[in-house]
């Protein structure tokens, strides 16, 4: 019988609660999502991005990724390993005082996820356009593995990201 991985598990409880906030609660209006095997690399990635309802300008984005080292850890029952997913938060949003925004943006940030939690905000524009905004990808790379046994995490972290999506909609 086939046994689903850590990935896929984690993918499934993400969608399911992502699409209820969508359809069911209404609070969320899902933008895009990607569910991709990499061939290249043999690993697996899922993604989805979606704004608050009526609030297009802030979009936040849910990265999950398995490498195949995990996978095949996994699935060949490696002893001495403890399979799991990277995470990754997104948020894209338009800035244009970049000092004041960007400081903004962090201090929040670490007012609602942990002070010790890296973000990383990447500024662009599109060339030959008159810079008066600037895109900002902002980047919450967790630094710990994920698996199932986060799973009763995941109601609290989406209440995260909702609240992530407010504040920096009024900044």
């Amino acid at each position: 019988m086939y046994d689903p991985t850590v990935f896929e598990n984690l993918k499934v409880a993400f969608e399911n609660q992502v699409y209820d906030l969508d359809t069911i609660e209404r609070k969320i209006d899902i933008t895009n999502r990607v569910d991709r095997m990499d061939f290249s690399v043999m690993g697996r990635y899922f993604a989805i991005q979606f704004t608050l309802v009526g609030q297009p300008e802030v979009t936040a984005e849910i990265v999950l990724e398995a490498s195949l080292e995990e996978l095949a850890a996994e699935i060949l029952e490696k002893p001495d390993t403890s399979p799991g997913c990277s995470l990754v938060l997104r948020f894209h949003k338009r800035v244009q005082q970049v000092s004041e925004q960007c400081m903004k943006i962090e201090q929040a940030l670490h007012g609602i996820w942990e002070p010790d939690q890296k973000v990383k905000q990447t500024l662009s524009f599109e060339y030959g356009q008159e810079a008066s905004s600037y895109l900002n990808k902002i980047e919450l790379p967790f630094n710990h593995k994920i698996n199932e046994e986060h799973m009763g995490e995941l109601e609290d972290f989406l209440e995260h990201v909702l609240a992530t999506l407010i504040v920096l909609s009024d900044i």
